[in-house]
Protein backbone atom coordinates (compact mmCIF):
# COMPACT_ATOMS: atom_id res chain seq x y z
CA UNK A 1 0.00 0.00 0.00
CA UNK A 2 1.34 3.44 -0.95
CA UNK A 3 1.55 5.80 2.00
CA UNK A 4 0.59 9.34 1.00
CA UNK A 5 1.01 12.27 3.36
CA UNK A 6 -0.55 15.63 2.45
CA UNK A 7 0.86 18.92 3.73
CA UNK A 8 -1.74 21.58 4.49
CA UNK A 9 -1.73 24.97 6.19
CA UNK A 10 -2.45 28.66 5.96
CA UNK A 11 -0.31 30.76 3.61
CA UNK A 12 3.03 31.89 5.07
CA UNK A 13 3.27 29.35 7.90
CA UNK A 14 6.48 27.73 6.64
CA UNK A 15 4.77 24.80 4.91
CA UNK A 16 7.12 24.82 1.91
CA UNK A 17 10.12 24.85 4.26
CA UNK A 18 8.81 21.72 5.98
CA UNK A 19 8.14 20.11 2.58
CA UNK A 20 11.69 20.83 1.40
CA UNK A 21 13.16 19.54 4.65
CA UNK A 22 11.23 16.26 4.33
CA UNK A 23 11.81 15.58 0.63
CA UNK A 24 15.10 17.32 -0.21
CA UNK A 25 15.92 17.00 -3.89
CA UNK A 26 13.44 14.15 -4.46
CA UNK A 27 10.72 16.49 -5.73
CA UNK A 28 8.54 16.90 -8.79
CA UNK A 29 6.90 20.22 -9.61
CA UNK A 30 3.97 20.59 -12.03
CA UNK A 31 0.45 21.96 -12.04
CA UNK A 32 -2.75 20.56 -10.61
CA UNK A 33 -4.88 19.03 -13.41
CA UNK A 34 -6.81 21.75 -15.23
CA UNK A 35 -5.42 24.47 -12.93
CA UNK A 36 -2.61 27.00 -13.07
CA UNK A 37 -1.81 26.35 -9.40
CA UNK A 38 1.59 24.76 -8.77
CA UNK A 39 1.61 21.15 -7.55
CA UNK A 40 4.62 19.84 -5.64
CA UNK A 41 5.21 16.20 -4.75
CA UNK A 42 8.23 14.58 -3.18
CA UNK A 43 9.46 11.34 -1.66
CA UNK A 44 10.41 10.95 1.98
CA UNK A 45 12.59 7.94 2.78
CA UNK A 46 12.08 6.47 6.25
CA UNK A 47 14.08 3.29 6.70
CA UNK A 48 13.37 1.17 3.62
CA UNK A 49 10.07 2.90 2.85
CA UNK A 50 9.35 5.74 0.43
CA UNK A 51 6.44 7.94 1.48
CA UNK A 52 4.78 10.26 -1.03
CA UNK A 53 4.44 13.81 0.31
CA UNK A 54 2.04 16.16 -1.50
CA UNK A 55 2.28 19.89 -0.76
CA UNK A 56 -1.26 21.26 -0.94
CA UNK A 57 -1.95 24.94 -1.74
CA UNK A 58 -1.96 27.31 1.22
CA UNK A 59 -5.50 27.93 2.43
CA UNK A 60 -7.23 29.41 5.47
CA UNK A 61 -10.28 27.16 5.24
CA UNK A 62 -11.91 24.24 3.43
CA UNK A 63 -14.95 26.21 2.29
CA UNK A 64 -14.76 26.09 -1.48
CA UNK A 65 -14.63 29.78 -2.42
CA UNK A 66 -11.14 29.78 -3.97
CA UNK A 67 -9.31 27.45 -6.33
CA UNK A 68 -6.78 26.68 -3.56
CA UNK A 69 -9.53 25.63 -1.17
CA UNK A 70 -11.17 23.45 -3.83
CA UNK A 71 -7.88 21.73 -4.73
CA UNK A 72 -7.02 21.07 -1.10
CA UNK A 73 -10.44 19.74 -0.13
CA UNK A 74 -10.91 17.64 -3.26
CA UNK A 75 -7.52 16.02 -2.80
CA UNK A 76 -8.23 15.08 0.81
CA UNK A 77 -11.71 13.74 0.03
CA UNK A 78 -10.98 11.96 -3.25
CA UNK A 79 -7.39 10.78 -2.78
CA UNK A 80 -7.80 9.92 0.93
CA UNK A 81 -4.20 10.45 2.05
CA UNK A 82 -2.95 8.35 4.94
CA UNK A 83 -2.69 11.53 7.01
CA UNK A 84 -2.61 15.30 6.67
CA UNK A 85 0.29 17.19 8.23
CA UNK A 86 -1.11 20.59 9.15
CA UNK A 87 1.54 23.26 9.60
CA UNK A 88 0.41 25.80 12.19
CA UNK A 89 1.95 29.18 13.00
CA UNK A 90 2.48 29.02 16.76
CA UNK A 91 2.37 32.82 16.97
CA UNK A 92 -1.12 32.99 15.39
CA UNK A 93 -2.85 29.97 16.85
CA UNK A 94 -6.50 31.08 16.65
CA UNK A 95 -6.55 31.74 12.90
CA UNK A 96 -4.55 28.60 12.11
CA UNK A 97 -6.69 26.25 14.19
CA UNK A 98 -9.77 27.04 12.08
CA UNK A 99 -8.35 24.89 9.28
CA UNK A 100 -7.48 22.17 11.82
CA UNK A 101 -11.08 22.16 13.08
CA UNK A 102 -12.36 21.66 9.55
CA UNK A 103 -9.90 18.84 8.87
CA UNK A 104 -11.04 17.09 12.05
CA UNK A 105 -14.62 17.26 10.77
CA UNK A 106 -13.47 15.45 7.61
CA UNK A 107 -12.44 12.48 9.80
CA UNK A 108 -8.93 12.54 8.33
CA UNK A 109 -5.93 11.55 10.48
CA UNK A 110 -3.99 14.71 11.30
CA UNK A 111 -0.47 15.52 12.50
CA UNK A 112 0.09 19.10 13.66
CA UNK A 113 3.44 20.79 13.15
CA UNK A 114 3.53 23.72 15.54
CA UNK A 115 5.95 25.82 13.53
CA UNK A 116 7.65 29.15 14.25
CA UNK A 117 7.74 28.41 17.97
CA UNK A 118 10.82 30.65 18.24
CA UNK A 119 8.81 33.63 16.96
CA UNK A 120 5.96 32.81 19.35
CA UNK A 121 8.35 32.73 22.32
CA UNK A 122 9.92 36.04 21.27
CA UNK A 123 6.42 37.52 21.55
CA UNK A 124 5.91 36.03 24.99
CA UNK A 125 3.64 33.22 23.78
CA UNK A 126 4.13 29.72 25.14
CA UNK A 127 1.98 26.77 24.11
CA UNK A 128 1.70 23.58 26.13
CA UNK A 129 2.14 20.98 23.38
CA UNK A 130 0.90 18.04 25.45
CA UNK A 131 -2.26 19.91 26.42
CA UNK A 132 -2.83 20.92 22.79
CA UNK A 133 -2.58 17.29 21.68
CA UNK A 134 -4.99 16.24 24.42
CA UNK A 135 -7.49 19.02 23.69
CA UNK A 136 -7.53 17.93 20.03
CA UNK A 137 -8.37 14.35 20.95
CA UNK A 138 -4.92 12.82 20.83
CA UNK A 139 -3.63 14.30 17.55
CA UNK A 140 0.20 14.19 17.40
CA UNK A 141 1.62 17.71 17.87
CA UNK A 142 5.26 18.38 16.94
CA UNK A 143 7.07 21.57 17.98
CA UNK A 144 9.22 22.85 15.14
CA UNK A 145 11.34 25.65 13.76
CA UNK A 146 11.27 24.62 10.12
CA UNK A 147 13.95 26.96 8.82
CA UNK A 148 16.43 25.42 11.29
CA UNK A 149 15.23 21.80 10.86
CA UNK A 150 14.24 21.67 14.55
CA UNK A 151 11.56 19.05 15.17
CA UNK A 152 12.17 17.28 11.85
CA UNK A 153 13.21 13.94 13.35
CA UNK A 154 10.22 13.95 15.71
CA UNK A 155 7.98 14.68 12.73
CA UNK A 156 9.41 11.71 10.80
CA UNK A 157 8.74 9.45 13.78
CA UNK A 158 5.14 10.73 13.94
CA UNK A 159 4.71 10.12 10.19
CA UNK A 160 5.97 6.55 10.55
CA UNK A 161 3.69 5.91 13.51
CA UNK A 162 0.64 7.40 11.76
CA UNK A 163 1.36 5.46 8.56
CA UNK A 164 1.20 2.24 10.57
CA UNK A 165 -1.72 3.19 12.83
CA UNK A 166 -3.62 6.30 11.62
CA UNK A 167 -5.35 8.08 14.52
CA UNK A 168 -8.62 9.98 14.17
CA UNK A 169 -9.31 12.83 16.56
CA UNK A 170 -12.28 12.39 18.86
CA UNK A 171 -12.50 16.09 19.77
CA UNK A 172 -14.41 18.36 17.42
CA UNK A 173 -16.58 21.50 17.40
CA UNK A 174 -19.94 21.04 19.10
CA UNK A 175 -23.16 22.01 17.40
CA UNK A 176 -25.89 22.18 19.98
CA UNK A 177 -29.67 22.44 20.11
CA UNK A 178 -31.61 22.86 16.90
CA UNK A 179 -28.47 23.14 14.78
CA UNK A 180 -27.24 19.74 15.95
CA UNK A 181 -30.70 18.21 15.49
CA UNK A 182 -30.89 19.45 11.90
CA UNK A 183 -27.38 18.18 11.13
CA UNK A 184 -28.25 14.73 12.48
CA UNK A 185 -31.50 14.59 10.51
CA UNK A 186 -29.70 15.47 7.27
CA UNK A 187 -26.91 13.03 8.11
CA UNK A 188 -29.44 10.20 8.35
CA UNK A 189 -30.96 11.21 5.02
CA UNK A 190 -27.54 11.35 3.34
CA UNK A 191 -26.76 7.86 4.63
CA UNK A 192 -29.60 6.60 2.41
CA UNK A 193 -27.92 8.03 -0.71
CA UNK A 194 -25.25 5.38 -1.45
CA UNK A 195 -23.41 7.45 -4.08
CA UNK A 196 -23.00 10.32 -1.58
CA UNK A 197 -22.37 8.29 1.57
CA UNK A 198 -19.71 6.18 -0.16
CA UNK A 199 -17.60 9.25 -0.98
CA UNK A 200 -18.40 11.81 1.72
CA UNK A 201 -18.60 11.53 5.47
CA UNK A 202 -22.37 12.12 6.02
CA UNK A 203 -21.98 14.35 9.10
CA UNK A 204 -19.49 16.56 7.25
CA UNK A 205 -21.68 16.71 4.15
CA UNK A 206 -24.74 17.66 6.22
CA UNK A 207 -22.79 20.47 7.90
CA UNK A 208 -21.46 21.80 4.59
CA UNK A 209 -24.94 21.75 3.05
CA UNK A 210 -26.29 23.82 5.94
CA UNK A 211 -23.38 26.22 5.39
CA UNK A 212 -24.58 26.53 1.76
CA UNK A 213 -21.11 25.57 0.53
CA UNK A 214 -21.45 26.15 -3.24
CA UNK A 215 -19.29 23.22 -4.35
CA UNK A 216 -21.12 20.78 -2.07
CA UNK A 217 -24.53 22.04 -3.19
CA UNK A 218 -23.40 21.54 -6.80
CA UNK A 219 -22.26 17.98 -6.06
CA UNK A 220 -25.59 17.07 -4.47
CA UNK A 221 -27.49 18.75 -7.28
CA UNK A 222 -25.51 16.81 -9.89
CA UNK A 223 -26.33 13.66 -7.96
CA UNK A 224 -30.02 14.33 -8.59
CA UNK A 225 -30.84 14.63 -4.89
CA UNK A 226 -33.43 17.39 -5.25
CA UNK A 227 -35.42 16.24 -2.21
CA UNK A 228 -32.30 16.44 -0.06
CA UNK A 229 -31.59 20.00 -1.21
CA UNK A 230 -35.20 20.98 -0.48
CA UNK A 231 -34.86 19.53 3.01
CA UNK A 232 -31.62 21.48 3.51
CA UNK A 233 -33.38 24.73 2.59
CA UNK A 234 -36.22 23.91 5.00
CA UNK A 235 -33.70 23.20 7.76
CA UNK A 236 -31.90 26.49 7.09
CA UNK A 237 -35.21 28.34 7.32
CA UNK A 238 -36.11 26.68 10.63
CA UNK A 239 -32.71 27.54 12.10
CA UNK A 240 -32.93 31.17 11.02
CA UNK A 241 -36.49 31.52 12.32
CA UNK A 242 -35.57 30.02 15.71
CA UNK A 243 -32.24 31.80 16.22
CA UNK A 244 -32.30 34.87 14.02
CA UNK A 245 -28.99 33.76 12.47
CA UNK A 246 -27.94 31.92 9.33
CA UNK A 247 -26.79 28.34 9.90
CA UNK A 248 -23.46 29.26 8.31
CA UNK A 249 -22.80 31.89 11.01
CA UNK A 250 -23.79 29.53 13.83
CA UNK A 251 -21.47 26.82 12.50
CA UNK A 252 -18.55 29.24 12.25
CA UNK A 253 -19.31 30.53 15.77
CA UNK A 254 -19.23 26.96 17.13
CA UNK A 255 -15.86 26.34 15.52
CA UNK A 256 -14.42 29.53 17.00
CA UNK A 257 -15.84 28.63 20.42
CA UNK A 258 -14.11 25.24 20.15
CA UNK A 259 -10.86 26.99 19.19
CA UNK A 260 -11.21 29.60 21.95
CA UNK A 261 -11.60 26.92 24.62
CA UNK A 262 -8.47 25.18 23.34
CA UNK A 263 -6.41 28.38 23.37
CA UNK A 264 -7.55 29.24 26.92
CA UNK A 265 -6.26 25.83 28.01
CA UNK A 266 -2.97 25.53 26.11
CA UNK A 267 -1.60 29.07 25.73
CA UNK A 268 0.47 30.33 28.63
Amino acid sequence: MTVTIALAGNPNVGKSTIFNALTGSRQHVGNWPGKTVEKKEGLLRIGEDDILVVDLPGTYSLTAYSVEEIITRDFIINEQPTAVITVVDASNLERNLYLVAQLIELEVPVIIVLNMTDIARSRGLRIDVQKLAAELGGIPVIEAVGNRNLGLEQLKKAILQVSQNPPVAVARPRYNGLLQAEILALEMEIAHHPSLAATYYPNWLATKLLEADPAVVEIVSANGSKTLLNNVQAAQARIEMATGEDAEILIADARYEFIGQIIDTVQE
